[in-house]
C-alpha cells in the first residue's frame, strides 16, 4: 500500500473534519439557501399578528353618521351632496367648505328632511349602549346614527361632548352588546405596536397598524397626546387605538397633513384622560374644569438663565392676571414663573392648564413662583373656568415727561390713572424704540416693569439703572403688552 494513499479518508475523526469545513464554508457564503429558512422564519416569528385582536375587538367598532336638515346643508354647500370624508376632514380643521353644487342642477331643498353630511367611528363603552366617539364627528348634527358590524343601525343621543378635549359620548337604545376592554396609556411605549379600527372615507372595519412615534405630544390644549404612524383618514375619527394586548389606549383625532389625507403622522386621545373626560359626560353632560385666571408663556432657555431660574427652562410665565380671580387674590403679579403646583414640577408651560383644569373648582393648592430672583410660596383656590376674556390696552395718553436712557429706548412715566387701569404698582412707558432693544423686539407703546429683577417705578429710576448696566452683556427686561407680559433679552451689538 502506498504511504501516500488516504485509507483513513473514512474514518469517523476524518469524517467529522470535513464535515465541519463544508458548514464552515457554507456560512460565509451568502445568499446560500442552506441557513436562510432559519434566519426567515425567526424573522416571521418577530412580527406581530393582528388577526385575533381584529376578531376580538371589531365587534365593538362602530360607524357613525350624521345628518343636519337640508335647509342648513344646502345654506353651507349649495344643496349638493358632500363626500362624508372629504366634509370630516373640512370640519375638523375647521376649514370651510367650499361651494358644493349638486351636478343634476337640483334646486334648494328647504324642507326638514336630513341630508347625509358627516361620517366617523365609535367604540362601544358599555353593552347597554354607550359610545365613545369625538366631538367633532357629532358637532352641529340634527340627528346622530350608529351602525354596528352585523348591520343594525340606532338613533342616537348625544349624552355629552367637550370640544376642549374633542371627546363625546353618544347613546343607543340597545343591549348585550361587546364593549371594549380598557387600558392604561400610561404603559404605552415607544415603538410598541398598536392598531386602529375605523371608517375611514367611510369603508367600514377598516384595519391599520403601525408604532407609536412618541407620547405628550402638545397639541391640544388639556391633552398631551399619542403620536404614531398608524394610517388614519377621514371618517377614522373617534375609532379606538388598540394595543396588542387587545386593549383601548387611545382615540383617534388628529392627522398632520397638508392634503386631507394620510401622511405618516396621526395623533391619539390618551384613553385615561378621555375616560375621566367621558365619566364627567355621563354623569352630567359637561366638563368641570379648574381655572385661576392668568395668562401663560413658556420660559425660554435664555430667559431662565438670565433671570437665575437655572439652565433648565422649566415652569410657566404669568403674561397677566384676570381681575377679580383667584389668581388676583393669591398675589399672583404678571412676570411671576409658576414652577411648582402642590409640589408637583411645572416641567412646561402647558402642564400648568393640565393641572389646573384636572383640580377640582373651590380645592386650595399651593403654587411656588420664582419672581425677581427668588422663590415664594402663594396659596390659591381653584375657581371653575369660563369664558378667557380679551386683552385690552391702555385708552388713557402717556405722560409727556420722557427721558433718554441707554438700550435705544426713550421712555416716558406712566400716570395714576394709567397704573390703575392697566393695574400695576410701577413702570414706564416706551415712547420710542432704536438699536437693541429694537433688535429684541420692543416696540413703541410697551411698558417695562423691571430691568434684571429689580421692579422699575418710574422713569428716575429706569435712568439709574439703565446707567449701572453692563454695556457688553445681555439684559433681561420685564415688558408689558396690553394685559399681558413677557420677558425679554436685550443683547448689546457686538
Amino acid at each position: 500500500m502506498s504511504p501516500f494513499r488516504v485509507s483513513t479518508a473514512n474514518s469517523p475523526a476524518q469524517r467529522l473534519a470535513r464535515r465541519g469545513l463544508a458548514i464552515a464554508a457554507l456560512a460565509v457564503l451568502p445568499g446560500l439557501a442552506a441557513l436562510q429558512p432559519t434566519t426567515a422564519m425567526a424573522q416571521v416569528r418577530g412580527l406581530p399578528d393582528f388577526t385575533e385582536l381584529v376578531e376580538q375587538n371589531s365587534p365593538s367598532v362602530v360607524n357613525i353618521s350624521t345628518s343636519e336638515k337640508s335647509k342648513s346643508a344646502s345654506g353651507r354647500f349649495g344643496g349638493g351632496q358632500v363626500d362624508p370624508g372629504l366634509e370630516e376632514f373640512f370640519k375638523r380643521f375647521g376649514i370651510p367648505m367650499p361651494n358644493h353644487r349638486n351636478p343634476r342642477g337640483g334646486g334648494n331643498n328647504e324642507d326638514d328632511t336630513p341630508q347625509r353630511r358627516g361620517v366617523g367611528s365609535g367604540f362601544i363603552l358599555t353593552s347597554d349602549g354607550m359610545v365613545m366617539t369625538n366631538a367633532h364627528v357629532v358637532d352641529g348634527a340634527d340627528e346622530v346614527t350608529v351602525k354596528l358590524t352585523d348591520k343594525r343601525e340606532f338613533k342616537a343621543k348625544v349624552i355629552g361632548a367637550d370640544a376642549r378635549t374633542d371627546v363625546a359620548v353618544v347613546k343607543i337604545e340597545a343591549s348585550g352588546l361587546p364593549a371594549v376592554k380598557i387600558g392604561d396609556a400610561n404603559r404605552l411605549k415607544v415603538g410598541e405596536w398598536v392598531m386602529a379600527i375605523g371608517s375611514p372615507f367611510n369603508l367600514e372595519n377598516t384595519v391599520t397598524a403601525g408604532i407609536v412615534s412618541a407620547k405628550q405630544r402638545d397639541t391640544g390644549e388639556y391633552l398631551p397626546l399619542i403620536q404614531t404612524d398608524v394610517a388614519i383618514n377621514p371618517g377614522n375619527s373617534g375609532g379606538p387605538l388598540i394595543n396588542m394586548r387587545g386593549e383601548v389606549v387611545g382615540i383617534n383625532s388628529q392627522i398632520y397633513s397638508t392634503s386631507g389625507a394620510y401622511a405618516g403622522i396621526a395623533f391619539a386621545i390618551p384613553i385615561d384622560e378621555a375616560m375621566r373626560v367621558a365619566d364627567q359626560l355621563r354623569a352630567s353632560g359637561r366638563v368641570v374644569r379648574g381655572r385661576i385666571g392668568v395668562r401663560i408663556a413658556p420660559v425660554t432657555k435664555e430667559v431662565a438663565e438670565s433671570l437665575g431660574l437655572g439652565k433648565q427652562p422649566v415652569g410657566a410665565l404669568v403674561q397677566g392676571v384676570e381681575p377679580g380671580t383667584p389668581a388676583e387674590k393669591a398675589g399672583l403679579e404678571a412676570g411671576d414663573i409658576i414652577t411648582k403646583v402642590d409640589g408637583r414640577t411645572v416641567e412646561k408651560s402647558s402642564d400648568l392648564p393640565r393641572i389646573i383644569g384636572s383640580t377640582k373648582p373651590g380645592t386650595k393648592v399651593s403654587l411656588q413662583v420664582f419672581r425677581r430672583g427668588g422663590h415664594k410660596d402663594l396659596t390659591v383656590t381653584v375657581a371653575e373656568i369660563e369664558a378667557e376674556k380679551s386683552a385690552r390696552s391702555p385708552s388713557e395718553p402717556a405722560s409727556s415727561s420722557v427721558a433718554k436712557a441707554a438700550l435705544g429706548l426713550t421712555v416716558a412715566d406712566i400716570s395714576d390713572a394709567q397704573k390703575k387701569e392697566l393695574r400695576i404698582r410701577g413702570g414706564v412707558r416706551v415712547e420710542s424704540v432704536d438699536g437693541a432693544a429694537a433688535r429684541a423686539g420692543l416696540r413703541e407703546g410697551d411698558v417695562i416693569q423691571a430691568i434684571d429683577n429689580v421692579d422699575v417705578n418710574d422713569v428716575k429710576q429706569f435712568a439709574a439703572l439703565a446707567a449701572k448696566l453692563d454695556k457688553n452683556r445681555p439684559v433681561t427686561v420685564l415688558v408689558r403688552r396690553g394685559d399681558w407680559v413677557n420677558y425679554v433679552v436685550i443683547r448689546p451689538q457686538k
